[in-house]
């Protein structure tokens, strides 16, 4: 891991890097991006002010994106075992506030115990325990995934990915584009008070994929459905990737 380049590699982002120093490292890889069209209506009693739902050509979209994280560790810090490297799923969308915009997470399942509670603490993100297999799928990855968490609506999820064309990086204006290239998450406290969160990677080498989705109950109690058609599928190997603190969001609505 190399933070300077990382930090070295910046005119693809839509906003300048932030001010103040990184707060983690992390590498993220074999990701699967599954992706559904969805009213964006529908999605909006789901996401906080002041933040919008984010739509392309009108549309929203639901992601479920399945990886693997290694790499984790804070600033200055050595990687703890337990906490540095470990599959996750996360179920997401995409929203905007005044200035810019990023992710909403509705979950992100982790197998790592000592991982969730300090995601849940430091950045107030919805992180469940789960038990998640990987096995290879060809080039790809299959991701079979129960959540654990006590208390917990009990979900599942069962796909396979693997790439099935060359690398590329979106050109601005695709839709490619304007669901990989995000570069803050938001998150909300127990009062609502949101806050952004900026992360920091090279542009995201996609690839096409085949995915076979064999169960994804995910979406569970949120009220949504997915449509019955496949998703939009894409395969990304890695980055790396830095992120900062939390930055409160103006309490206005967009």
């Amino acid at each position: 891991m190399n933070p300077a380049a990382i930090l070295r590699e910046v005119a693809h982002r839509p906003w300048p890097l932030p001010r103040g120093r990184w707060a983690m490292t992390m590498r993220w890889f074999d990701l699967a991006f599954l992706h559904w069209p969805v009213p964006a209506a529908a999605l909006r009693p789901l996401v906080p002010a002041p933040l919008a739902v984010d739509t392309f050509e009108g549309t929203a979209w639901i992601g479920v994106v399945p990886f693997r994280m290694d790499q984790v560790r804070l600033r200055l810090a050595p990687a703890v075992p337990t906490t540095s490297a470990f599959p996750e799923i996360n179920v997401r969308t995409y929203v905007r506030s005044a200035d810019r915009s990023g992710v909403w997470f509705f979950s992100l399942d982790a197998a790592s115990r000592l991982a969730v509670r300090m995601a849940r603490l430091r950045y107030n993100l919805p992180y469940f325990d789960a038990r998640i297999d990987t096995a290879p799928w060809g080039e790809g990855v299959e991701y079979r995934s129960r959540r654990t968490h006590r208390g917990a609506l009990s979900v599942e999820f069962t796909a396979r990915s693997r790439p099935a064309g060359p690398v590329f990086h979106a050109a601005p204006g695709t839709l490619e584009h304007w669901l990989a290239e995000r570069y803050a998450l938001f998150t909300a406290d127990r009062r609502g008070r949101v806050s952004s969160v900026d992360v920091q990677h090279a542009p995201w080498p996609l690839q096409r994929a085949e995915a076979e989705v064999e169960r994804c109950t995910l979406l569970d109690g949120m009220g949504i459905r997915l449509p019955d058609t496949a998703p939009l599928a894409h395969f990304a190997r890695s980055v790396e990737v830095l992120s900062w603190g939390r930055v409160p969001v103006p309490p206005t609505t967009s």
